[in-house]
């Protein structure tokens, strides 16, 4: 069973959409404020976020800019019609855009199709001479299997999802770690050491100084 996790601060359109996708065979959900659905993120992967723009403590434009680097897909729900707003959150990264009041038939359909695209395009994720298969979390180099922790594979995702792009430890630590970590940044740069080592990534993973890492294209 899919799961998905639904941000809707509208307790009626929440339930009526949860009622939808429980009779669709979904698995669902709900957070009614961007706290809430960050904390719910810590212990639930759904394998896709409806997301409502306006919230009552922080838009939906906030949320997916923190959410994003998860890799999970995202259909935004929202009663504005703008065209400006469309754009924004697609530009952002959501993969789709559906304007309240919808049909139910209509958003099940764009669930369907956002599903397949995402399942078909990242069952297999390749960087370099890197092949990840992520329903089987393997992680092979020129086809042999290099053993990495539950955190290094997270953090190996983390920078490939976000390559040539600099993180700084707070946020990967924020990212891979969870936001209630309390633990030292410490943590990262032992991690980044044995990812470089186990992958031969000692020139692929630059250390930004004083700030974090950046995970750069060599080939």
């Amino acid at each position: 069973m899919q799961k998905i996790l639904i941000i809707e601060d509208e307790r009626a359109i929440s339930e009526l959409i949860r009622l939808n996708l429980n009779v669709a065979g979904y698995g669902s959900r709900q957070a009614f404020s961007g706290e809430e659905a960050l904390a719910i993120l810590q212990e639930y992967t759904p394998a896709l976020i409806l997301l409502d723009v306006m919230l009552p403590d922080q838009d939906g434009f906030a949320i997916l800019e923190k959410i994003r680097p998860s890799g999970i897909p995202v259909i935004f729900l929202t009663a504005k019609k703008e065209l400006a707003d469309r754009v924004k959150g697609l530009k952002m990264g959501a993969d789709d855009y559906i304007v309240k009041p919808f049909e139910a038939v209509e958003l099940l359909a764009r669930i369907e199709v956002v599903l397949r695209r995402f399942t078909h395009q990242s069952s297999l994720i390749t960087y370099e001479d890197l092949t990840i298969e992520l329903e089987e979390r393997t992680v092979k180099k020129a086809d042999e299997i290099i053993d990495l922790t539950l955190k290094e594979y997270e953090l190996l995702l983390l920078l490939i999802r976000n390559r040539n792009k600099a993180l700084s430890r707070e946020k990967i630590l924020e990212l891979v770690w969870g936001y209630d970590y309390t633990g030292e940044t410490r943590t990262v740069d032992i991690h980044i050491q044995k990812l470089r080592k186990k992958l031969g990534f000692e020139e692929r993973i630059k250390t930004i100084f004083k700030f974090g890492y950046r995970l750069e294209n060599t080939l």
